[in-house]
């Protein structure tokens, strides 16, 4: 009785381990293309918090996430590249034009409750998942503040884009002590390397 509990457990341990495994050996993603969406922008100014305006914010990560990938030989499409309005819609349009490629939404959030504080990264599909959790993991362990993990979201540009996409939440703008790192240059580019650092994790060879 003892040695089939004691088998038992070994097999109940296997498919944990197994599945934690499965989930860091995610299947490679083809892609050559990234589209990055800088959120909001125009009249839509995002959270303001502590003197920080959203999207501007935003526009500045995404145009580091921009050179960091030119710099690793991948192709860029931004979905904004100056203070402009851009409707939900016209960004999975802009995103679905391309072949070949992956999106990812740059926000930051802010919150009444200014305690809470990390980068959240949110996905829809199962391929979007294996970004998503790349990107996290690469936000955890490179920038300060940390993240709150990935999450599930019906957004619209997530839902919307014909491809895996994420959308990243880059930190707290509402709680002070994030909002002072999210007002320096440097931490903004280390939020971008740290993305681009994720994506290209996932990123299989041809």
């Amino acid at each position: 009785m003892h040695l089939h509990l004691l088998r038992f457990t070994a097999w109940c341990l296997a498919l944990i381990v197994g599945g934690a495994a499965a989930e860091v050996a995610a299947e490679p993603v083809l892609f050559s293309t990234v589209v990055i969406d800088a959120g909001h922008g125009g009249k839509d100014g995002g959270s303001v918090w502590n003197k920080l305006v959203e999207k501007k914010l935003c526009l500045d990560v995404a145009k580091r996430v921009e050179a960091a990938l030119k710099s690793s030989g991948l192709k860029t499409v931004m979905t904004r590249r100056t203070d402009t309005f851009v409707e939900l819609e016209q960004r999975a349009h802009i995103a679905n034009r391309m072949s070949s490629a992956v999106f990812v939404s740059i926000h930051f959030n802010g919150s009444r409750k200014t305690s809470i504080s990390g980068a959240e990264v949110y996905y829809r599909s199962t391929r979007g998942k294996t970004f998503a959790l790349a990107v996290n993991r690469s936000i955890k362990s490179r920038v300060p503040g940390g993240t709150r993990g990935i999450y599930y979201a019906d957004f619209k540009v997530l839902r919307e884009t014909q491809m895996p996409a994420v959308l990243v939440e880059c930190g707290y703008i509402s709680n002070k002590r994030e909002s002072r790192r999210c007002a320096d240059p440097s931490h903004r580019q280390e939020l971008a390397d740290a993305i681009v650092s994720g994506l290209l994790a996932v990123r299989g060879k041809k």
